[in-house]
């Protein structure tokens, strides 16, 4: 989805919404509402009636009411501290035993994070719930609707926690953590790669201005909106030097602008505040952070201090099956306006290159594993049969063959 926002509140967006936070102050915040609701309804005649005919919902004590919230909300507290202390844990095993890049699709878990909301809405209600209490005669102006609803709340959040302990302890495993990574990325390239050929641009011929990078960091990629509403209202065409997911130094490069006219530097300031440079790999911004994720999780346990050369095939599987979709799927390189004009080109990482930047260190760092040996056989034997086209045949031939000089010697 493209937010038609200003690049510096684009980039906020992104790091707001991928934050553990996020979730847990969104519900933080219906739960405050949830309270003001159940108060108007405590403190109405209708509510008041159902008190004062229904016996079991009578509550008339205002310090027996103090007493439920108060051991309420000391209990969840003590709840949210242990569950968040839980992650906290996860997510460090997870950094020393795999890669920090895949925390932040840990961090990004919606349920983890709504659990956590659950709780801290939680105790949002039952603090806010407190500080309405008063000392009257008539009982019917203790809030005993919202207190039994603050009861059934908690015993919610009980239960939670009971999943809560079971699913965290899952999601460290590492065959969690890589079919989570691999599902994002075959979701992520299913949404924007297809079949159709790769288009070429036309404008090369033309004039240009070239817009250099203001700062040194990671492509992140364009406001195709923005960036195309800029095109066609001016007339102009964009070819960008690097795809995303580039590390770009300060004074590089960035891309050209074509025009047939002269450009405004107005409109070219625009343009280049449609770009984003932040930190970070976000596979639901770009396939090849999947990519990337998958190949550092089996190095890393190729490594001495792990050694576990089984999570490395666990990890060579997924690629293998990321790259069978990617053999004959292609992220189109071009944009085009609401005319239907190619307006954009934006170059992209080919099956050749993802296979070798992926693949190759593998290799290398596994090649003395006969785990690795006969598990990368396997891999491209099947990949070779995927590509009944054989456009990759070169490329399969070659590893294979050096497979075999490695194993012979």
């Amino acid at each position: 989805m493209e937010i038609n926002l200003p690049k510096h509140f684009r980039i906020y967006y992104n790091k707001i919404t991928g934050s553990i936070a996020f979730y847990p102050a969104v519900l933080a915040i219906s739960f405050l509402l949830l309270k003001w609701v159940m108060l108007v309804i405590d403190f109405s005649e209708w509510g008041k009636s159902i008190k004062s005919n229904t016996s079991w919902l009578s509550l008339k004590d205002a310090t027996t009411a103090r007493s439920i919230i108060s051991t309420i909300a000391g209990a969840i507290i003590s709840l949210t501290v242990f569950s968040f202390s839980m992650v906290m844990i996860v997510l460090n095993q997870a950094a020393s035993q795999m890669t920090n890049r895949v925390l932040s699709s840990m961090i990004g878990n919606r349920f983890q994070q709504t659990v956590l909301g659950f709780y801290i809405g939680t105790i949002v209600y039952a603090l806010f719930l407190l500080s309405t209490i008063r000392d009257i005669s008539s009982g019917i102006y203790v809030p005993a609707l919202s207190i039994y609803l603050l009861i059934l709340l908690t015993v919610i959040d009980i239960f939670l926690f009971i999943y809560f302990l079971d699913y965290v302890t899952q999601t460290v495993k590492y065959e969690t953590v890589i079919t989570r990574v691999q599902k994002k990325t075959m979701h992520k390239m299913q949404q924007e790669y297809n079949q159709d050929p790769q288009q070429t641009v036309t404008w090369n011929e033309l004039p240009f201005v070239q817009i250099n990078t203001l700062k040194s960091n990671y492509f992140q990629g364009y406001n195709k909106k923005i960036l195309l509403e800029i095109c066609e209202k001016k007339d102009l065409y964009i070819t960008f030097l690097y795809p995303k997911s580039s590390y770009l130094l300060k004074e590089v490069p960035l891309l050209r602008v074509f025009s047939k006219n002269p450009i405004d530097p107005g409109v070219l300031l625009d343009i280049a505040s449609a770009t984003d440079f932040y930190n970070g790999q976000p596979i639901d911004l770009n396939a090849d952070y999947g990519f990337k994720q998958l190949s550092e999780i089996a190095i890393k346990a190729l490594s001495p201090g792990i050694n576990d050369p089984g999570t490395a095939v666990l990890a060579l599987y997924s690629l293998a099956d990321l790259l069978s979709f990617r053999l004959y799927n292609n992220c189109q390189k071009i944009a085009t306006d609401s005319q239907g004009e190619t307006r954009v080109f934006i170059p992209n990482s080919s099956f050749e290159e993802l296979f070798k930047n992926c693949i190759n260190p593998i290799w290398k760092y596994g090649k003395q594993d006969q785990y690795i040996q006969i598990a990368l056989r396997d891999v491209i034997e099947q990949l070779k049969i995927v590509d009944f086209r054989k456009s990759q045949g070169k490329l399969f031939e070659d590893f294979n063959k050096l497979i075999a000089l490695h194993t012979e010697n």
